[in-house]
């Protein structure tokens, strides 16, 4: 019990903290995890654009620029919050975003969300279902700090079975370390 309170208060301070300064994101240091890299993202749904493996980012044509808009393009179009190799931490880059789709979940209490779990091929298979779910799982805590509640979300980890990427280089590992947010009606 103490260390679920302790967690809760690590989260609000790192948040707080962040919410404090610094220089804001731009958008390819959102959307990409290289600059060379553009994003894959997004589950399938009818409100999905299909561009899986054509290196296009997902996008949900619901929303539009508004709050939280980065060069004409809402931070909610972003489907795909990516991390470090074997870590499960919300890289801070990504935190924007989170907020981002933390509010319009708080605002849009009918939405649905699957967060998808991902890992790149290097590990078990066992290892990287673990690793999707861990990451999964910590960016619905995000949300869930940003108002979003627990019956708008499910989390699944499908490892490293689902790749955005075929290849075994770095660039292609960068791109399979992620968990995409599906919205479904």
């Amino acid at each position: 019990m103490t260390k679920k309170i302790w967690l809760g208060v690590y989260f609000v301070v790192t948040f707080a903290l962040v919410g404090c300064g610094g220089e804001p994101a731009t958008q390819t240091s959102m959307a990409s995890p290289s600059s060379a890299a553009p994003p894959i993202g997004g589950g399938e749904s009818d409100e999905t654009a299909s561009t899986a493996g054509t290196g296009e980012a997902r996008s949900i044509g619901v929303f539009s620029e508004g709050p939280g808009s980065i060069a004409g393009e809402s931070l909610l179009n972003t489907l795909v919050v990516y991390f470090d190799f074997d870590r499960s931490e919300i890289l801070p880059e990504s935190r924007d975003l989170l907020a981002a789709h933390g509010e319009y979940l708080l605002a849009n209490q009918s939405a649905r969300l699957r967060l998808e779990g991902h890992a790149d091929e290097r590990g078990t298979r066992e290892y990287n279902i673990g690793l999707g779910e861990r990451r999964a799982q910590a960016v619905r805590r995000v949300l869930l700090l940003q108002g979003a509640s627990l019956d708008q979300m499910g989390t699944v980890s499908y490892g490293e079975e689902r790749p955005a990427v075929f290849g075994s280089d770095e660039d292609s590992y960068e791109q399979n370390r992620r968990v995409e947010l599906a919205y479904r009606q």
